[in-house]
């Protein structure tokens, strides 16, 4: 997969805004000016019709207006006094019902909710930064329309505007109130490194020509408005409106809502919002007072407390006592090449760069050199080739550099036995008791866990018999270079080559001996749990497509490794996740070469710390337990899940390497590809944006369902469509395990892999179930589903009546639990639908909402808080109107909903542990019981994997309190 090709599959759009380019928002003011001057808006009406109108705002601010329109004008108008709230998004029964609604955009939609029954006036923007626009500003007017407004004056009054005054005054050594045009951009340039010099000179002729001066001296207010206009994000502007409950900053309590309702920070405190603010906020005093400006707020967005990938996941953070079988180990193919396979010198960085990316598995090609003294050396090019004394002193000393995980170095041994000799004499010598040559014991039954390895090195290679007392002996050689000979040559025998091994060397291999893979049946009898087998790419693939059942239970207990074809003579790499998806550990990948698939394995190795080695899902280490990668839709035992992505903007965007015939304009769109099993392989691509690399605004939704949480991982690529050339801008691959929930910033990586600095991706990301239960710390996603659309996990038969006696007890529970949990979302969805808020908000977001609808017109509370048997009920205090008497009843359902969850889901689990541990006591007689009941061959087969599949079933929902 080249880069420079790539296109997604979806149709091209283009994005032309509907604001005028040249004036960006910056302020209240710039968002009322726009809606005085009006826009095109579709009204959307109940009936599934949909008007083109004209909306205005009153020059007074009073009203808000719209034409054509047959009622009269005074009645084609709606009183700012009359909004009861605004809302972003398709969050009203207008919406919900509309037959049109799957066309409209979800980030281009709005509602106006007015009047005492809470009516809905829809709109649909051109764009999604006119929806902002309106909301913000009708946001601000309304919180507002008890106070005299003045939005000049409040303009200048705003705690940026004084501190760009102190700033411009500190810089201002005459105190003449002017500062040379040089000086001025310098400032600037010192106040946002990422500005080019050419658009702040720029701005400050504009500014002046709109002025008509013929002076290049700038005034304080020139300096002000020449910052605000280049240095706010609109995108970051609405945000901060929308937190701030429309003010034009972040106070203590604001932070501390966005960052628990949105962001999902837990355990949250007013003081350490208040040491953000001391710490990010720009101006002296915003830091006294706690408040946090516009600057200051991006400059936290843009901080790595604001980073996509979850902090907790740069620790370990994963189980590290299980078998060494159970995890993937971050590995390298011919890892002394730093070019192709073919023509490629050795070379000693190849070891250092591998070592230094915590890769646990290197390969060390070793041959006879002069004076006695071993070489590594790529022996299609015999030139350049390293001492192999050279290499291992360099793998001795950045060994555990990077991670304190046993190392693995997977020996092609290709030397006389008097040099093996001498091999076995440099590795004893320099690693010393590093070396792990214990003999595995016979009465284990599986590897060592990376715990008990740590700070070893571990040689993988051939093994004399133990049973011989031999000095040397032959044995068979089937290194990777006999594929290519096979594949070079039509005369190739294909009887493996016979090799002659020390018993010296053979020693030195314990827990990685390497043997010969003949078929799943013979190695599930026969092979020893310190024995593994290496497959070709094209072997590999041939058995994860014919038996990717079988390939996952073998993996369990053996480890397995894959290499790269032999055909891959540019060193290209294989997609790795193809042999993840079978529970393959070690899929040796050509580190030198950059690219999509280098991409997925670096992004993958991020988590636990970057340790090199990943636990595998449960599903796919459980002795008991069903999975094929191959599987359609729900994989048994696993709860899936909806990951919903928001691209709001880019930010400092490259030109593309290689586009030296193409102008400084570039028009990026972004690339959400989804990897992982194949039923949750997908990608989607917003708009073009045209000619802007500084901060192009996409704002568009997108929603995945994954079906595997634990093996999908997400890359978001930007590329240039207007390009000659190669169109590769940037991108960043993180494992969905490792995204934290809010707005974040990617920071986008170039080509090779290397961090590009200022520039980032802004992006809002929430994670859920696909029912609506969100995991902890994660925004949840509600659908409403009736019992019959529900689906309910099926057990399957075995055809061993006395166990399938026991797995049918368990169906009732099994359905019980569904219920349970679907009740208990279905009655949050109304709750979040009568207030207004999307599927993805908090239960947080919830309850704020739901407080200010229950309060009178003179606002006081209509309701009073009631604590019965524990469960917090809410009862009116006198007459309530109707709208809150609907949302009294959704609120009501959702806590009758809680009480019967709590109450009846330890029973309800107590019943479905009940039949998986009667269940597995059926285990090892389950060969003797199908024999009774007559079963052989495939159907035997076929009731233990039903088996299998239900345990797993079971387990699952056990593991669900």
């Amino acid at each position: 997969m080249d880069p420079s090709n790539q296109k997604c599959g979806r149709k091209k759009t283009v994005s032309f805004s509907s604001m005028p380019s040249e004036k960006k928002i910056s302020s209240a003011s710039d968002c009322i000016s726009f809606m005085q001057a009006g826009c095109e808006l579709k009204k959307v009406r109940p009936n599934s019709r949909i008007y083109n109108r004209f909306f205005t705002l009153d020059p007074d601010l009073q009203a808000l207006r719209w034409e054509p329109s047959k009622k009269d004008l005074e009645k084609a108008k709606l009183d700012i006094s009359a909004i009861k709230e605004i809302r972003l998004g398709k969050n009203t029964e207008t919406f919900r019902n509309n037959g049109l609604a799957d066309q409209i955009s979800e980030d281009c939609a709005l509602s106006i909710i007015h009047g005492e029954n809470y009516e809905s006036l829809d709109l649909v923007a051109n764009s999604a930064d006119v929806a902002n626009i309106w909301v913000s500003g009708l946001r601000y007017l309304v919180s507002r329309s008890k106070q005299p407004l003045d939005l000049m004056e409040s303009s200048h009054n705003t705690p940026r505007f004084a501190w760009l005054k102190t700033v411009f005054e500190a810089a201002d050594v005459d105190g003449n109130g002017i500062m040379l045009e040089d000086t001025s951009v310098e400032l600037i340039k010192k106040l946002n490194p990422t500005l080019k010099e050419s658009k702040i000179r720029l701005k400050f002729k504009e500014i002046q020509k709109s002025k008509e001066k013929l002076t290049t001296r700038v005034t304080k207010e020139e300096f002000c408005e020449a910052f605000s206009e280049l240095c706010t994000r609109p995108e970051v502007y609405f945000l901060l409106v929308q937190i701030s409950k429309n003010k034009e900053y972040l106070d203590a309590n604001d932070l501390m809502l966005f960052l628990e309702a949105e962001q999902g920070v837990t355990h949250i405190t007013e003081e350490m919002c208040l040491d953000i603010i001391r710490r990010y906020e720009l101006s002296q005093e915003g830091r006294l007072k706690g408040f946090l400006a516009i600057d200051g707020f991006t400059q936290y967005l843009l901080s790595p407390e604001c980073d996509i990938f979850d902090p907790e996941h740069k620790k370990i953070v994963q189980d590290m006592t299980q078998p060494l079988s159970h995890y993937y180990i971050n590995a390298s193919h011919n890892t002394y090449l730093i070019e192709d396979q073919l023509r490629g010198p050795a070379d000693i960085n190849g070891y250092v760069r591998a070592l230094k990316m915590s890769c646990r598995s290197i390969e060390l090609d070793v041959c006879d050199g002069p004076d006695n003294e071993p070489i590594i050396c790529n022996r299609n090019n015999m030139t350049s080739p390293l001492a192999f004394r050279n290499v291992i002193e360099v793998i001795n000393k950045l060994a555990f550099f990077a991670s304190e995980y046993p190392l693995i170095l997977c020996l092609g041994n290709h030397c006389s036995v008097q040099q093996q000799k001498v091999v076995v004499q440099h590795m004893r010598r320099i690693f010393g008791n590093k070396l792990y040559t214990e003999t595995p014991l016979s009465s284990e039954a599986y590897l060592p866990s990376p715990e008990k390895l740590k700070m070893k090195i571990i040689v993988k290679g051939k093994k004399l018999p133990c049973d011989q007392d031999i000095l040397e002996g032959e044995v068979t050689d089937e290194d990777e270079e006999a594929e290519i000979s096979r594949r070079l040559s039509e005369n190739f025998s294909r009887e493996p080559k016979l090799i002659w091994l020390c018993r010296e060397l053979s020693d030195l291999v314990s827990l990685c001996k390497s043997v010969q893979y003949k078929d799943f049946e013979t190695s599930m009898k026969a092979q020893n749990y310190w024995e593994m087998c290496s497959f070709s790419e094209a072997e590999a693939s041939r058995i994860a497509n014919e038996y990717p059942e079988d390939f996952v239970n073998y993996n369990k207990k053996f480890l397995s490794r894959v290499y790269p074809s032999a055909m891959r003579i540019d060193s290209s790499n294989l997609n790795p996740q193809d042999f993840w998806n079978c529970g393959c550990q070690i899929v040796a990948m050509n580190y030198q070469t950059p690219g999509p698939m280098m991409d997925l394995h670096t992004g993958w190795f991020l988590q636990n710390g970057g340790c090199g080695y990943v636990l595998r899902p449960s599903v796919m280490r459980d002795e008991v337990s069903y999975f094929s990668a191959n599987t359609k839709g729900i994989v048994p035992g696993v709860s899936p899940q909806v990951l919903h992505v928001k691209i709001i903007s880019g930010q400092n965007f490259p030109k593309p390497k290689g586009a030296c015939a193409k102008g400084d304009v570039i028009d990026p769109y972004v690339c959400i590809e989804i990897h992982g099993i194949p039923a949750d392989c997908t990608e989607q691509r917003t708009k073009t944006v045209q000619q802007n690399s500084d901060n192009p605004i996409f704002d568009e939704s997108f929603e995945f369902q994954i079906n595997l949480p634990e093996l999908a991982m997400i890359r978001f690529v930007v590329l240039d469509d207007d390009y000659i050339g190669d169109e590769f801008i940037g991108q960043y691959t993180i494992p969905l395990e490792c995204l934290q929930p809010g707005y974040r910033h990617i920071p986008l990586r170039s080509f090779v892999g290397d961090i590009m600095e200022h520039v980032t991706l802004f992006v809002h990301i929430a994670i859920t179930n696909r029912s609506g239960g969100g995991k902890a710390q994660k925004r949840s996603l509600s659908v409403r589903i009736g019992k019959k659309a529900r689906e309910y996990t099926m057990l399957r038969n075995t055809g061993l009546k006395t166990i399938d006696d026991i797995f049918k007890l368990a169906v009732h529970p099994l359905r019980e639990a569904t219920d349970m949990r679907e009740n208990m979302q279905n009655a949050m969805v109304s709750v979040k639908e009568l207030c207004g808020l999307p599927p993805i908000a908090s239960l947080k977001q919830c309850i704020l909402t739901l407080s200010s609808r229950l309060v009178s017109s003179d606002n006081a509370p209509s309701v009073t808080l009631s604590m019965k048997d524990t469960f917090p009920y809410l009862e009116p205090l006198g007459t309530v109107t109707d709208v809150q008497k609907k949302v009294l009843a959704a609120y009501d359902l959702m806590i009758q909903e809680s009480r019967v969850l709590i109450e009846t889901a330890d029973i309800t689990h107590d019943k479905i542990v009940q039949c998986q541990k009667a269940g597995m006591e059926f285990h090892e007689e389950l060969h003797n019981l199908g024999t009774k009941e007559g079963l052989k061959g495939r159907k035997l087969s076929k009731a233990i994997e039903s088996f299998a599949w239900n345990i797993t079933v079971l387990k699952c929902l056990a593991g669900e309190r």
